[in-house]
């Protein structure tokens, strides 16, 4: 018999958690080990209905409504703090941090757990890195709060059979320009440059850069705030509205990509031909899923120099920004998750401007190096990469999780001598 596997997660939500959950659980299906079920849970306010829109029924096949017995293997998938051991043995998987410092609630939560599976080197060593000095009130003994438990990177790979360069069916005729830059992302909460995708400032510094050029290239942002709806979408529109009046001058165009889009879309608005580097100025990022996919188009990418993205952005292969670390906005700030005494980064602006000048003016520089880099994160990057990564910490981890029996003291009979 196979040992039984549960897998917690957000796996029928539109969300990015929702798309790793399911990477991940396609993956233990594929080492062909386990009995897999899975529990079913939100995540935050994204709505549910991912696998009946897109025909997996394979996966919600597998759904249980609830735990009746104790799983060899309980995973997790979702933010340390969160962490609960249900198993045998417990897995927690997070795509970790984007700052500097993780909160005392989630060093707890990873100490819940056996094992933590995450999706960087940046998110790994914050981790490790992390230390509390807490004070018991009672003996006034001061310890120290950090990670006991192991703690390795399983990223997320791309599926190349969804990602890949291909000709592009997406009608784009009502965007005239030929030339467009492409940032993807949720717009997050926090004053203009302080929300964590930092798309406040992509718009600002694209607009900064091209104002009053002849012929300037377009910006296309896919993004939402929390929902898909046309209030969400009108207050987007009012943002960047509230942005280009800061601008003086005549402004180049910006269009917005809005509401859920399927797996083939977005990978047909990354490989469509007017669409010719993608743009992230990300403050922190504990992967940045988007980037490597886009990468497999083979088209350059300009973005921040600093957190989970670097793992797979290779700097001799794209732009990345130069910048500083900074303390976070308190309109960033969110409990638990985005601590006011952590850091995340601040491109330095000249930087960016610079970047997109370039790579506007002299695109086909950027064309070689990008290619290679599509080769080589196929390479090593892919979800085949991402199953064989799993095989071997599961190998390396995962060694025994059925319940030993306990030995019960055998009372033998004293003997006499004969």
């Amino acid at each position: 018999m196979r040992p039984t596997i549960v897998i917690s997660s957000p796996v029928d939500t539109f969300s990015g958690y929702g798309a790793r959950s399911r990477d991940f659980i396609q993956a233990v299906i594929d080492l062909d080990k386990y009995e897999v079920k899975l529990l079913s849970q939100r995540w935050g306010n994204t709505r549910f209905g991912y696998l009946l829109e897109h025909s997996r029924e394979d996966l919600s096949s597998l759904i249980i409504p609830k735990l009746e017995s104790k799983p060899d293997i309980w995973v997790q998938i979702t933010v340390p703090n969160e962490f609960q051991p249900v198993g045998n043995y417990n897995i927690g998987v997070t795509a970790g941090i984007e700052t500097t410092l993780c909160d005392q609630s989630w060093i707890q939560g990873l100490n819940r757990m056996d094992l933590t599976l995450t999706s960087s080197e940046h998110s790994k060593k914050v981790f490790n890195q992390t230390r509390w000095e807490l004070k018991d009130n009672r003996t006034g003994q001061v310890q120290t709060l950090e990670v006991q438990k192991p703690v390795e990177v399983l990223f997320e790979g791309v599926d190349t059979s969804k990602y890949f360069e291909t000709k592009s069916n997406l009608d784009l005729s009502s965007i005239p320009e030929s030339f467009c830059f492409l940032s993807v992302g949720h717009w997050l909460h926090g004053t203009y440059g302080n929300d964590r995708k930092n798309l406040g400032f992509t718009v600002r510094s694209f607009l900064d850069t091209f104002k009053n050029k002849s012929n300037p290239p377009a910006l296309i942002l896919k993004t939402s705030h929390a929902t898909t709806s046309l209030i969400d979408r009108t207050n987007l529109i009012n943002k960047i509205e509230t942005i280009k009046k800061t601008v003086k001058g005549k402004l180049p165009n910006i269009y917005v990509f809005h509401g859920d889009i399927t797996d083939q879309e977005i990978n047909s608005l990354y490989n469509h031909p007017k669409v010719k580097a993608m743009v992230s100025h990300t403050r922190g990022e504990g992967f940045g899923r988007p980037l490597l996919e886009f990468s497999m188009t083979g088209k350059p990418i300009i973005a921040s120099g600093w957190s989970g993205q670097k793992d797979f952005l290779n700097p001799k292969l794209v732009n990345l920004l130069p910048g500083t670390l900074t303390k976070l906005d308190p309109s960033s700030v969110v409990k638990s998750v985005l601590l006011p005494d952590s850091q995340w980064f601040k491109v330095d602006e000249p930087a960016a401007i610079k970047a997109y000048r370039m790579v506007f003016k002299h695109y086909k520089k950027y064309i070689t190096p990008a290619k290679k880099l599509k080769h080589e994160n196929k390479e090593k990057f892919s979800y085949q990469a991402m199953v064989e990564s799993l095989k071997s910490l599961v190998e390396k981890y995962v060694t025994d999780t059925k319940p030993q029996p306990k030995l019960s003291k055998l009372s033998l009979p004293k003997l006499k001598k004969v």
